[in-house]
Protein backbone atom coordinates (compact mmCIF):
# COMPACT_ATOMS: atom_id res chain seq x y z
CA UNK A 1 0.00 0.00 0.00
CA UNK A 2 1.06 3.38 -0.62
CA UNK A 3 0.68 5.48 2.61
CA UNK A 4 3.89 7.35 3.39
CA UNK A 5 5.67 10.05 2.54
CA UNK A 6 8.48 12.55 3.21
CA UNK A 7 8.79 16.06 4.59
CA UNK A 8 11.14 18.10 3.02
CA UNK A 9 12.14 21.80 2.32
CA UNK A 10 14.46 23.89 0.92
CA UNK A 11 16.12 27.02 2.93
CA UNK A 12 18.87 29.09 2.60
CA UNK A 13 22.14 28.38 4.89
CA UNK A 14 23.40 32.23 5.27
CA UNK A 15 19.52 32.67 6.19
CA UNK A 16 19.59 29.55 8.96
CA UNK A 17 23.12 31.39 10.20
CA UNK A 18 21.68 34.60 10.49
CA UNK A 19 18.58 33.36 12.64
CA UNK A 20 20.92 30.88 14.87
CA UNK A 21 23.27 34.00 15.86
CA UNK A 22 20.20 36.27 16.42
CA UNK A 23 19.14 33.72 18.72
CA UNK A 24 22.11 32.51 20.23
CA UNK A 25 22.75 36.25 21.57
CA UNK A 26 19.12 36.64 23.51
CA UNK A 27 19.84 33.01 24.92
CA UNK A 28 22.22 35.28 28.22
CA UNK A 29 18.90 37.23 28.47
CA UNK A 30 17.05 34.35 29.11
CA UNK A 31 16.55 33.32 33.24
CA UNK A 32 17.48 29.89 34.14
CA UNK A 33 14.60 27.53 34.12
CA UNK A 34 12.72 25.05 31.56
CA UNK A 35 11.77 28.57 28.73
CA UNK A 36 16.55 29.07 28.16
CA UNK A 37 16.15 24.90 28.37
CA UNK A 38 13.12 24.74 25.99
CA UNK A 39 15.68 27.27 23.88
CA UNK A 40 18.72 25.37 23.78
CA UNK A 41 16.86 22.31 22.16
CA UNK A 42 15.46 24.44 19.78
CA UNK A 43 18.82 25.42 18.50
CA UNK A 44 20.12 22.03 18.95
CA UNK A 45 17.49 20.66 16.30
CA UNK A 46 17.43 24.30 13.85
CA UNK A 47 21.72 23.28 13.76
CA UNK A 48 21.58 19.61 13.19
CA UNK A 49 19.07 20.21 10.31
CA UNK A 50 21.43 22.50 8.70
CA UNK A 51 24.03 20.15 9.15
CA UNK A 52 22.20 17.78 7.47
CA UNK A 53 21.09 19.63 4.53
CA UNK A 54 24.75 21.05 3.70
CA UNK A 55 26.84 17.78 4.60
CA UNK A 56 23.77 16.11 2.08
CA UNK A 57 24.11 18.67 -0.36
CA UNK A 58 27.87 17.83 -0.60
CA UNK A 59 27.35 14.38 -0.79
CA UNK A 60 24.70 14.39 -3.41
CA UNK A 61 28.20 16.28 -5.13
CA UNK A 62 30.40 13.89 -4.69
CA UNK A 63 28.49 10.89 -4.07
CA UNK A 64 30.20 9.69 -1.15
CA UNK A 65 30.48 11.08 2.31
CA UNK A 66 34.16 12.85 3.14
CA UNK A 67 36.50 14.13 5.74
CA UNK A 68 36.72 18.07 5.26
CA UNK A 69 37.29 21.17 6.80
CA UNK A 70 33.92 21.88 5.75
CA UNK A 71 31.96 18.86 7.28
CA UNK A 72 34.15 19.25 10.54
CA UNK A 73 32.79 23.11 10.34
CA UNK A 74 29.20 21.77 9.98
CA UNK A 75 29.31 19.78 12.89
CA UNK A 76 31.09 21.91 15.28
CA UNK A 77 27.97 23.99 15.97
CA UNK A 78 25.37 21.02 17.10
CA UNK A 79 28.24 19.58 19.14
CA UNK A 80 28.71 23.04 21.11
CA UNK A 81 25.15 23.86 21.62
CA UNK A 82 24.61 19.71 22.72
CA UNK A 83 27.62 20.45 25.53
CA UNK A 84 25.64 23.28 26.55
CA UNK A 85 22.17 21.55 26.59
CA UNK A 86 24.01 18.88 28.61
CA UNK A 87 25.34 21.22 31.50
CA UNK A 88 21.34 22.93 31.33
CA UNK A 89 19.84 19.30 31.53
CA UNK A 90 22.55 18.07 34.25
CA UNK A 91 22.20 21.49 36.82
CA UNK A 92 18.03 21.15 36.73
CA UNK A 93 18.39 24.16 33.62
CA UNK A 94 20.41 26.41 35.97
CA UNK A 95 23.42 26.69 33.84
CA UNK A 96 24.45 26.08 30.12
CA UNK A 97 27.85 27.41 29.45
CA UNK A 98 27.89 29.85 26.39
CA UNK A 99 28.53 28.71 22.96
CA UNK A 100 31.83 30.55 21.04
CA UNK A 101 30.95 32.82 18.55
CA UNK A 102 33.81 31.66 16.35
CA UNK A 103 31.84 28.24 15.68
CA UNK A 104 29.48 29.86 14.02
CA UNK A 105 32.36 32.74 12.47
CA UNK A 106 34.20 29.29 10.96
CA UNK A 107 30.75 28.38 9.10
CA UNK A 108 29.65 31.56 7.72
CA UNK A 109 33.50 32.08 6.15
CA UNK A 110 32.80 29.11 4.21
CA UNK A 111 31.81 28.36 0.74
CA UNK A 112 27.88 27.43 1.20
CA UNK A 113 25.40 26.47 -1.43
CA UNK A 114 22.81 28.90 -2.33
CA UNK A 115 20.02 26.75 -0.85
CA UNK A 116 20.12 23.22 0.59
CA UNK A 117 17.25 20.37 1.24
CA UNK A 118 16.63 20.06 4.81
CA UNK A 119 14.83 16.72 5.96
CA UNK A 120 12.09 16.81 8.44
CA UNK A 121 13.13 14.97 11.97
CA UNK A 122 10.29 12.71 12.67
CA UNK A 123 11.30 11.86 16.14
CA UNK A 124 11.52 15.57 17.28
CA UNK A 125 8.39 16.74 15.41
CA UNK A 126 6.31 13.72 16.24
CA UNK A 127 7.43 10.90 18.59
CA UNK A 128 8.50 12.70 21.80
CA UNK A 129 12.35 11.47 20.91
CA UNK A 130 13.94 13.84 23.31
CA UNK A 131 17.84 15.09 23.39
CA UNK A 132 17.56 14.46 26.75
CA UNK A 133 16.55 10.75 26.45
CA UNK A 134 20.26 10.14 24.47
CA UNK A 135 21.80 12.20 27.28
CA UNK A 136 20.82 10.05 29.74
CA UNK A 137 21.15 6.32 27.99
CA UNK A 138 25.03 7.80 26.76
CA UNK A 139 26.05 8.52 30.82
CA UNK A 140 27.71 5.23 31.03
CA UNK A 141 29.94 5.89 27.75
CA UNK A 142 31.94 7.84 30.65
CA UNK A 143 33.22 4.41 32.12
CA UNK A 144 34.49 2.87 28.96
CA UNK A 145 39.11 2.93 28.72
CA UNK A 146 38.47 5.47 25.93
CA UNK A 147 35.48 7.55 24.76
CA UNK A 148 34.03 6.04 21.90
CA UNK A 149 33.69 6.87 17.84
CA UNK A 150 30.67 8.08 17.60
CA UNK A 151 28.59 7.93 14.17
CA UNK A 152 25.11 9.81 13.33
CA UNK A 153 23.04 8.40 10.81
CA UNK A 154 21.68 11.44 8.62
CA UNK A 155 18.97 13.31 9.04
CA UNK A 156 18.26 13.64 12.94
CA UNK A 157 21.36 11.20 14.01
CA UNK A 158 22.97 14.44 13.11
CA UNK A 159 21.87 16.37 16.57
CA UNK A 160 21.56 12.87 18.46
CA UNK A 161 25.60 11.69 17.33
CA UNK A 162 26.29 15.57 19.35
CA UNK A 163 24.27 14.76 21.87
CA UNK A 164 26.12 11.52 22.14
CA UNK A 165 29.24 12.91 21.96
CA UNK A 166 28.88 15.43 24.73
CA UNK A 167 27.26 12.99 26.96
CA UNK A 168 30.42 10.71 26.34
CA UNK A 169 32.63 13.66 27.25
CA UNK A 170 34.34 13.30 23.54
CA UNK A 171 36.83 15.80 22.46
CA UNK A 172 36.12 15.27 18.14
CA UNK A 173 32.67 15.48 16.95
CA UNK A 174 31.40 12.87 15.70
CA UNK A 175 31.37 11.46 12.42
CA UNK A 176 27.68 11.02 9.97
CA UNK A 177 27.35 8.90 7.26
CA UNK A 178 24.21 8.98 4.76
CA UNK A 179 23.15 5.64 4.12
CA UNK A 180 22.07 5.04 0.30
CA UNK A 181 19.95 2.46 -2.13
CA UNK A 182 17.12 0.36 -1.63
CA UNK A 183 15.05 0.94 1.46
CA UNK A 184 15.53 -2.01 2.88
CA UNK A 185 19.13 -2.96 2.03
CA UNK A 186 21.15 0.41 2.46
CA UNK A 187 24.89 0.73 2.20
CA UNK A 188 27.36 3.26 2.71
CA UNK A 189 29.88 5.07 0.45
CA UNK A 190 32.53 6.87 2.13
CA UNK A 191 35.80 9.02 1.05
CA UNK A 192 39.41 7.48 1.35
CA UNK A 193 40.21 9.72 3.86
CA UNK A 194 37.11 9.32 5.65
CA UNK A 195 37.02 5.70 5.94
CA UNK A 196 40.76 5.47 6.81
CA UNK A 197 40.30 8.05 9.82
CA UNK A 198 37.05 6.67 10.68
CA UNK A 199 38.71 2.80 11.04
CA UNK A 200 41.46 4.11 12.42
CA UNK A 201 39.91 5.40 15.77
CA UNK A 202 37.70 2.41 15.60
CA UNK A 203 40.05 0.15 16.26
CA UNK A 204 41.50 1.65 18.86
CA UNK A 205 37.72 2.43 21.11
CA UNK A 206 34.53 1.16 21.02
CA UNK A 207 31.97 2.90 18.08
CA UNK A 208 28.69 4.03 19.01
CA UNK A 209 25.93 4.11 16.19
CA UNK A 210 23.25 6.83 16.69
CA UNK A 211 19.86 7.17 14.99
CA UNK A 212 15.79 7.11 16.06
CA UNK A 213 14.55 3.76 14.72
CA UNK A 214 14.62 1.07 14.22
CA UNK A 215 11.72 0.97 11.77
CA UNK A 216 10.56 -1.94 9.23
CA UNK A 217 14.25 -3.04 8.20
CA UNK A 218 16.59 -1.52 10.49
CA UNK A 219 18.80 -1.19 7.45
CA UNK A 220 20.69 2.25 7.80
CA UNK A 221 21.52 1.04 11.14
CA UNK A 222 23.07 -2.47 9.84
CA UNK A 223 24.79 -0.89 6.67
CA UNK A 224 26.94 0.67 9.32
CA UNK A 225 27.36 -2.05 11.39
CA UNK A 226 28.20 -4.51 8.41
CA UNK A 227 31.00 -1.67 6.71
CA UNK A 228 32.51 -1.56 10.24
CA UNK A 229 32.00 -5.83 10.47
CA UNK A 230 33.56 -5.95 7.03
CA UNK A 231 36.21 -4.01 8.16
CA UNK A 232 37.15 -6.37 10.95
CA UNK A 233 35.84 -4.49 13.60
CA UNK A 234 34.45 -6.36 16.41
CA UNK A 235 31.00 -7.22 16.52
CA UNK A 236 31.07 -6.52 20.76
CA UNK A 237 32.67 -3.31 19.99
CA UNK A 238 29.51 -1.99 18.24
CA UNK A 239 27.07 0.30 20.63
CA UNK A 240 23.54 0.83 19.26
CA UNK A 241 21.86 4.09 20.35
CA UNK A 242 18.15 3.55 18.85
CA UNK A 243 15.09 5.28 19.89
CA UNK A 244 13.18 2.53 21.11
CA UNK A 245 14.07 -1.14 22.66
CA UNK A 246 11.94 -3.04 20.00
CA UNK A 247 12.95 -5.62 17.59
CA UNK A 248 13.49 -4.66 14.31
CA UNK A 249 10.56 -4.62 11.68
CA UNK A 250 9.14 -7.05 9.24
CA UNK A 251 11.76 -6.57 6.34
CA UNK A 252 14.85 -6.96 8.16
CA UNK A 253 17.30 -9.34 6.55
CA UNK A 254 18.14 -12.48 8.81
CA UNK A 255 21.77 -11.96 9.31
CA UNK A 256 20.35 -8.29 10.71
CA UNK A 257 17.98 -9.41 13.27
CA UNK A 258 20.09 -11.76 14.86
CA UNK A 259 22.77 -9.00 15.55
CA UNK A 260 20.78 -6.59 16.75
CA UNK A 261 19.30 -9.50 19.22
CA UNK A 262 22.79 -10.25 20.54
CA UNK A 263 23.76 -5.90 20.28
CA UNK A 264 24.53 -3.85 23.14
CA UNK A 265 21.71 -1.28 23.02
CA UNK A 266 21.34 1.65 24.96
CA UNK A 267 17.95 3.50 25.67
CA UNK A 268 16.52 5.81 27.96
CA UNK A 269 12.33 5.51 28.61
CA UNK A 270 10.71 8.99 28.28
CA UNK A 271 7.79 7.97 31.06
CA UNK A 272 10.71 6.92 33.80
CA UNK A 273 12.50 10.28 33.21
CA UNK A 274 9.88 12.77 32.91
CA UNK A 275 6.62 10.66 34.29
CA UNK A 276 7.26 8.43 36.75
CA UNK A 277 10.91 9.14 38.38
CA UNK A 278 11.56 6.52 40.81
CA UNK A 279 12.87 9.30 42.78
CA UNK A 280 11.74 12.37 42.09
CA UNK A 281 8.56 14.72 41.56
CA UNK A 282 7.71 14.35 37.61
CA UNK A 283 9.33 16.26 35.84
CA UNK A 284 6.62 17.03 32.76
CA UNK A 285 4.53 18.33 36.05
CA UNK A 286 6.96 21.25 36.61
CA UNK A 287 6.88 22.02 33.25
CA UNK A 288 3.21 22.46 33.12
CA UNK A 289 2.47 24.20 36.89
CA UNK A 290 2.49 27.62 35.54
CA UNK A 291 -0.57 27.21 33.18
CA UNK A 292 -2.47 24.34 34.91
CA UNK A 293 -1.75 24.98 38.71
CA UNK A 294 -0.50 22.32 41.04
CA UNK A 295 -1.19 18.57 40.12
CA UNK A 296 -3.33 17.23 42.38
CA UNK A 297 -3.28 13.41 41.19
CA UNK A 298 -0.26 11.49 39.34
CA UNK A 299 -0.83 11.83 35.73
CA UNK A 300 -2.67 9.73 33.44
CA UNK A 301 -1.63 8.33 30.44
CA UNK A 302 -4.20 8.42 28.02
CA UNK A 303 -1.87 7.23 24.41
CA UNK A 304 -1.77 4.42 22.15
CA UNK A 305 -6.05 4.67 21.89
CA UNK A 306 -6.70 5.03 25.71
CA UNK A 307 -8.37 7.69 25.65
CA UNK A 308 -11.07 6.20 24.21
CA UNK A 309 -11.90 4.65 27.69
CA UNK A 310 -12.22 7.90 29.15
CA UNK A 311 -14.67 8.86 26.21
CA UNK A 312 -16.40 5.71 24.54
CA UNK A 313 -17.43 4.07 27.85
CA UNK A 314 -18.57 0.76 25.83
CA UNK A 315 -15.39 -0.59 23.92
CA UNK A 316 -17.48 -1.67 21.47
CA UNK A 317 -17.88 1.42 20.24
CA UNK A 318 -14.05 2.43 20.28
CA UNK A 319 -13.30 3.66 16.96
CA UNK A 320 -10.20 2.36 14.99
CA UNK A 321 -6.98 4.00 15.73
CA UNK A 322 -3.36 2.99 15.04
CA UNK A 323 -2.08 2.66 18.41
CA UNK A 324 1.65 2.40 17.25
CA UNK A 325 1.71 5.69 15.62
CA UNK A 326 -0.22 8.43 18.31
CA UNK A 327 1.37 11.36 20.22
CA UNK A 328 2.09 10.70 23.57
CA UNK A 329 -0.69 11.96 25.82
CA UNK A 330 -1.56 13.03 29.31
CA UNK A 331 -4.56 13.69 31.58
CA UNK A 332 -3.41 16.00 34.23
CA UNK A 333 -5.91 16.72 37.41
CA UNK A 334 -4.43 19.42 38.68
CA UNK A 335 -5.82 22.82 41.21
CA UNK A 336 -7.41 24.67 38.15
CA UNK A 337 -9.06 21.43 36.54
CA UNK A 338 -7.90 18.80 33.82
CA UNK A 339 -5.90 19.24 31.44
CA UNK A 340 -4.90 17.50 28.27
CA UNK A 341 -1.17 17.42 27.51
CA UNK A 342 -0.50 16.02 24.30
CA UNK A 343 2.80 15.85 22.43
CA UNK A 344 3.11 18.64 19.79
CA UNK A 345 6.49 18.68 18.18
CA UNK A 346 9.88 20.17 19.97
CA UNK A 347 11.72 23.53 19.08
CA UNK A 348 10.15 25.36 15.89
CA UNK A 349 7.75 22.22 15.13
CA UNK A 350 5.93 22.87 18.71
CA UNK A 351 6.20 26.57 18.04
CA UNK A 352 4.21 26.47 14.94
CA UNK A 353 1.75 23.99 16.06
CA UNK A 354 1.28 26.29 18.72
CA UNK A 355 0.39 29.50 16.57
CA UNK A 356 -1.99 27.10 14.89
CA UNK A 357 -3.49 26.00 17.58
CA UNK A 358 -4.06 29.50 19.50
CA UNK A 359 -5.64 31.02 16.63
CA UNK A 360 -8.26 28.04 16.34
CA UNK A 361 -8.76 27.95 19.97
CA UNK A 362 -9.29 31.62 19.95
CA UNK A 363 -11.91 31.14 17.08
CA UNK A 364 -13.63 28.98 19.28
CA UNK A 365 -13.46 25.97 17.04
CA UNK A 366 -11.85 24.31 19.45
CA UNK A 367 -11.21 23.21 23.52
CA UNK A 368 -9.67 25.88 25.13
CA UNK A 369 -5.67 26.40 24.69
CA UNK A 370 -3.25 27.01 28.07
CA UNK A 371 -0.05 27.01 25.90
CA UNK A 372 3.05 25.12 25.18
CA UNK A 373 5.88 23.95 27.49
CA UNK A 374 8.39 21.81 26.31
CA UNK A 375 7.19 20.40 23.35
CA UNK A 376 3.39 19.86 25.39
CA UNK A 377 0.38 21.73 24.07
CA UNK A 378 -1.69 21.98 26.99
CA UNK A 379 -5.47 22.18 27.03
CA UNK A 380 -8.65 21.93 28.97
CA UNK A 381 -10.63 18.87 29.03
CA UNK A 382 -14.02 19.45 28.72
CA UNK A 383 -15.94 17.43 31.39
CA UNK A 384 -19.13 16.72 29.60
CA UNK A 385 -18.47 16.42 26.38
CA UNK A 386 -19.37 13.76 24.03
CA UNK A 387 -18.05 12.31 20.50
CA UNK A 388 -20.20 12.92 18.26
CA UNK A 389 -20.45 9.42 17.57
CA UNK A 390 -22.22 9.11 21.06
CA UNK A 391 -23.91 12.53 20.82
CA UNK A 392 -27.47 11.33 19.54
CA UNK A 393 -30.00 13.65 18.23
CA UNK A 394 -27.36 16.24 16.47
CA UNK A 395 -28.89 18.34 14.36
CA UNK A 396 -27.85 17.77 10.96
CA UNK A 397 -27.93 21.03 9.59
CA UNK A 398 -26.25 22.51 12.43
CA UNK A 399 -23.78 19.89 12.10
CA UNK A 400 -22.95 21.01 8.17
CA UNK A 401 -22.64 24.33 8.87
CA UNK A 402 -20.13 24.05 12.10
CA UNK A 403 -17.87 21.81 9.77
CA UNK A 404 -18.19 24.28 6.97
CA UNK A 405 -16.95 27.27 9.38
CA UNK A 406 -13.77 25.33 10.84
CA UNK A 407 -12.80 24.30 7.13
CA UNK A 408 -13.27 27.80 5.57
CA UNK A 409 -11.60 29.31 8.67
CA UNK A 410 -8.76 27.20 7.97
CA UNK A 411 -8.75 27.95 4.19
CA UNK A 412 -8.78 31.55 5.06
CA UNK A 413 -6.10 31.32 7.95
CA UNK A 414 -3.69 28.52 7.06
CA UNK A 415 -2.34 28.86 3.30
CA UNK A 416 0.50 26.21 2.23
CA UNK A 417 3.99 27.03 1.49
CA UNK A 418 4.67 26.65 -2.13
CA UNK A 419 5.79 22.94 -2.74
CA UNK A 420 4.10 21.28 0.32
CA UNK A 421 1.36 18.36 -0.08
CA UNK A 422 1.28 15.11 -2.68
CA UNK A 423 1.01 16.60 -6.45
CA UNK A 424 -2.66 15.41 -7.93
CA UNK A 425 -0.39 13.10 -10.34
CA UNK A 426 0.92 11.14 -6.52
CA UNK A 427 -2.44 11.20 -5.28
CA UNK A 428 -3.59 9.67 -8.33
CA UNK A 429 -1.27 6.86 -8.67
CA UNK A 430 -1.50 6.03 -4.65
CA UNK A 431 -5.35 5.57 -5.47
CA UNK A 432 -5.13 3.05 -8.21
CA UNK A 433 -1.79 1.12 -6.32
CA UNK A 434 -4.43 1.13 -3.53
CA UNK A 435 -7.66 0.02 -4.99
CA UNK A 436 -5.89 -2.23 -7.03
CA UNK A 437 -4.56 -3.97 -4.41
CA UNK A 438 -7.78 -4.56 -2.61
CA UNK A 439 -10.08 -4.50 -5.23
CA UNK A 440 -8.11 -5.72 -8.56
CA UNK A 441 -7.09 -3.88 -11.47
CA UNK A 442 -10.61 -3.28 -13.09
CA UNK A 443 -11.79 -0.68 -10.35
CA UNK A 444 -8.73 0.76 -10.40
CA UNK A 445 -8.37 1.47 -13.99
CA UNK A 446 -11.95 3.17 -13.65
CA UNK A 447 -9.65 6.16 -12.84
CA UNK A 448 -7.95 6.32 -15.76
CA UNK A 449 -10.30 8.77 -16.76
CA UNK A 450 -8.55 11.39 -14.36
CA UNK A 451 -5.27 10.42 -16.93
CA UNK A 452 -5.55 13.52 -19.02
CA UNK A 453 -7.12 16.13 -16.41
CA UNK A 454 -4.49 15.95 -14.10
CA UNK A 455 -2.80 19.10 -15.06
CA UNK A 456 -5.33 21.30 -15.56
CA UNK A 457 -7.35 20.23 -12.64
CA UNK A 458 -3.87 21.10 -11.00
CA UNK A 459 -4.76 24.83 -11.73
CA UNK A 460 -7.62 24.80 -9.32
CA UNK A 461 -5.71 23.63 -6.52
CA UNK A 462 -5.47 26.44 -3.49
CA UNK A 463 -3.08 24.40 -0.91
CA UNK A 464 -4.00 25.31 2.28
CA UNK A 465 -3.08 23.26 5.97
CA UNK A 466 -5.62 20.94 5.44
CA UNK A 467 -6.93 19.37 8.28
CA UNK A 468 -6.96 15.72 7.13
CA UNK A 469 -8.16 14.03 10.41
CA UNK A 470 -12.56 14.98 9.88
CA UNK A 471 -13.59 11.48 11.53
CA UNK A 472 -16.44 11.44 13.48
CA UNK A 473 -14.67 10.76 17.03
CA UNK A 474 -12.63 13.90 16.45
CA UNK A 475 -15.02 16.19 16.63
CA UNK A 476 -16.64 16.87 20.51
CA UNK A 477 -20.44 17.80 21.15
CA UNK A 478 -20.79 20.14 23.94
CA UNK A 479 -23.46 20.34 26.62
CA UNK A 480 -25.10 23.09 25.17
CA UNK A 481 -24.72 21.39 21.96
CA UNK A 482 -22.11 23.76 20.68
CA UNK A 483 -19.49 21.73 17.64
CA UNK A 484 -15.64 21.49 19.01
CA UNK A 485 -12.42 20.04 16.19
CA UNK A 486 -10.14 18.17 17.99
CA UNK A 487 -6.48 16.81 16.75
CA UNK A 488 -6.67 20.09 14.71
CA UNK A 489 -3.17 20.97 14.29
CA UNK A 490 -0.48 19.18 12.44
CA UNK A 491 -2.08 16.53 10.07
CA UNK A 492 -1.40 18.13 6.98
CA UNK A 493 2.26 17.40 7.94
CA UNK A 494 2.15 13.90 10.02
CA UNK A 495 4.27 10.80 8.64
CA UNK A 496 2.05 10.27 5.32
CA UNK A 497 2.21 11.59 1.74
CA UNK A 498 -0.70 13.52 1.63
CA UNK A 499 0.21 16.65 3.42
CA UNK A 500 -1.06 19.93 1.96
CA UNK A 501 -4.12 19.82 -0.05
CA UNK A 502 -6.80 21.88 -1.50
CA UNK A 503 -9.45 22.65 0.92
CA UNK A 504 -12.11 20.39 -1.24
CA UNK A 505 -9.74 17.63 0.53
CA UNK A 506 -11.47 18.16 3.86
CA UNK A 507 -14.91 18.93 2.24
CA UNK A 508 -14.81 15.27 0.43
CA UNK A 509 -13.25 13.89 4.05
CA UNK A 510 -15.70 15.08 6.15
CA UNK A 511 -18.34 13.97 4.13
CA UNK A 512 -17.08 10.19 4.13
CA UNK A 513 -16.54 10.28 7.75
CA UNK A 514 -19.87 12.13 8.74
CA UNK A 515 -21.94 10.33 6.30
CA UNK A 516 -22.82 13.18 4.50
CA UNK A 517 -24.97 12.04 0.98
CA UNK A 518 -24.38 14.51 -2.07
CA UNK A 519 -26.84 17.62 -1.30
CA UNK A 520 -25.35 17.60 1.96
CA UNK A 521 -21.68 17.46 0.69
CA UNK A 522 -22.97 20.39 -2.22
CA UNK A 523 -24.10 22.75 0.90
CA UNK A 524 -20.99 21.68 3.16
CA UNK A 525 -19.04 23.12 -0.20
CA UNK A 526 -21.34 26.59 0.04
CA UNK A 527 -20.47 26.67 3.91
CA UNK A 528 -16.77 26.52 3.23
CA UNK A 529 -17.10 28.90 0.35
CA UNK A 530 -18.78 31.43 2.52
CA UNK A 531 -16.19 31.76 5.39
CA UNK A 532 -13.17 31.09 3.40
CA UNK A 533 -13.76 33.54 0.87
CA UNK A 534 -12.61 30.99 -2.12
CA UNK A 535 -14.78 29.02 -4.11
CA UNK A 536 -14.58 24.41 -3.48
CA UNK A 537 -13.93 23.33 -7.32
CA UNK A 538 -16.50 20.76 -8.11
CA UNK A 539 -14.18 18.55 -10.30
CA UNK A 540 -11.32 18.29 -7.58
CA UNK A 541 -14.26 17.06 -5.06
CA UNK A 542 -15.00 14.45 -7.58
CA UNK A 543 -11.48 13.96 -7.92
CA UNK A 544 -10.63 13.82 -4.65
CA UNK A 545 -13.35 11.41 -3.39
CA UNK A 546 -11.38 8.15 -4.67
CA UNK A 547 -8.13 9.29 -3.65
CA UNK A 548 -9.61 9.92 -0.57
CA UNK A 549 -11.10 6.79 0.49
CA UNK A 550 -8.13 4.56 -1.47
CA UNK A 551 -5.54 6.63 1.02
CA UNK A 552 -7.74 5.41 4.26
CA UNK A 553 -7.81 1.88 2.90
CA UNK A 554 -4.00 1.97 2.45
CA UNK A 555 -3.33 3.24 6.27
CA UNK A 556 -5.97 1.06 7.20
CA UNK A 557 -5.08 -1.90 6.25
CA UNK A 558 -1.28 -1.25 6.95
CA UNK A 559 -2.06 -0.84 10.20
CA UNK A 560 -3.48 -3.90 10.43
CA UNK A 561 -0.49 -5.43 9.57
CA UNK A 562 1.34 -3.67 12.16
CA UNK A 563 -0.89 -4.70 14.91
CA UNK A 564 -1.75 -8.39 14.23
CA UNK A 565 0.47 -9.84 16.21
CA UNK A 566 1.06 -7.22 18.90
CA UNK A 567 -2.28 -6.36 19.38
CA UNK A 568 -4.56 -8.49 17.64
CA UNK A 569 -8.06 -6.78 18.91
CA UNK A 570 -6.93 -3.30 17.19
CA UNK A 571 -6.04 -5.08 13.87
CA UNK A 572 -9.54 -6.26 14.02
CA UNK A 573 -11.17 -2.96 14.27
CA UNK A 574 -8.68 -1.57 11.73
CA UNK A 575 -9.45 -4.59 9.14
CA UNK A 576 -13.45 -3.67 10.16
CA UNK A 577 -12.61 -0.24 9.06
CA UNK A 578 -10.62 -0.50 6.14
CA UNK A 579 -13.96 -2.81 4.90
CA UNK A 580 -16.01 0.32 5.05
CA UNK A 581 -13.68 2.50 3.20
CA UNK A 582 -13.26 -1.13 0.04
CA UNK A 583 -16.86 -0.82 0.29
CA UNK A 584 -17.37 2.57 -0.15
CA UNK A 585 -15.09 2.57 -3.24
CA UNK A 586 -17.57 0.43 -4.79
CA UNK A 587 -20.88 1.47 -3.66
CA UNK A 588 -22.75 4.63 -2.32
CA UNK A 589 -22.26 6.27 1.21
CA UNK A 590 -24.04 5.38 3.62
CA UNK A 591 -26.20 7.14 6.36
CA UNK A 592 -24.18 8.78 9.08
CA UNK A 593 -24.24 6.31 12.48
CA UNK A 594 -25.17 9.22 14.51
CA UNK A 595 -27.82 11.04 12.95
Amino acid sequence: MLVYGDHEREVQPAEVLASLRKHLRRMDALPAGIARHEALVALLIEAGELAQGLLDAHFAERRQDELDPQSMACLALPQALARALRNSHASGFVRYGQVPDEVLDTLESLELPERVTLKMPEGYAYDALYPELYLEAARSLRLLPRPPVVIGIRGIGTSLACVVSAAAATAAPPFTVRPEGHPFQRTLSLGPELERELLARARESHVAIVDEGPGLSGSSFGAVADFLQDRCIPEDRLLFFPSHTGELGPMASEPHRMRWARARRYTANFDALFVHPSDARAPLLGWVEDLTGVAVAPLVDIGGGAWRRMLFPDERDWPAVHVQQERRKYLLLAERGTYLLKFAGLGSYGEKRLMRARQLSDASLTPPLEGLRHGFLVQRWLEGARPLPLAHGVDRAELVARVGAYLGFRARRFPAEPGRGASLAKLWEMARYNIAQVLGDGHAEALGVWASRLAPLSAEVRRVETDNKPHAWEWLVLPDGRLLKTDAVDHHEAHDLIGCQDVAWDVVGAAVELGLDAAEQAILAEYVERASGHAVSAALLDFYRPCYLAFQLGHHVMAASALEEVVPEESARLRRAAERYTSLLSGPAPTASFA
